[in-house]
């Protein structure tokens, strides 16, 4: 199981947290697919806490966060 957090308007007609099965979804790739979050519409990708890249592998336990890009003044 991967445990998905999204942030800000990502949670717009789709929660907070998402739980996923990482038999089907193998990379973070696969997540904002799965979700239609185009991957350059993302501002910041953590895998446990740390930044990643959209094509590393998932397993079981991951926690992914999806943040949009921050503005602000």
């Amino acid at each position: 199981m991967i445990t998905v957090k999204l942030f800000a308007y990502f949670r717009e007609k789709r929660g907070k947290v998402l739980y996923l099965d990482e038999k089907i979804f193998h990379t973070p790739n696969d997540v904002c697919k799965e979700l239609n979050i185009d991957p350059e519409q993302v501002g910041i990708l953590l895998i446990n806490g740390f930044h990643a890249k959209f094509d590393v592998p998932l397993k079981n336990g991951d926690l992914v966060s999806l943040f949009p890009p921050v503005a602000g003044g």
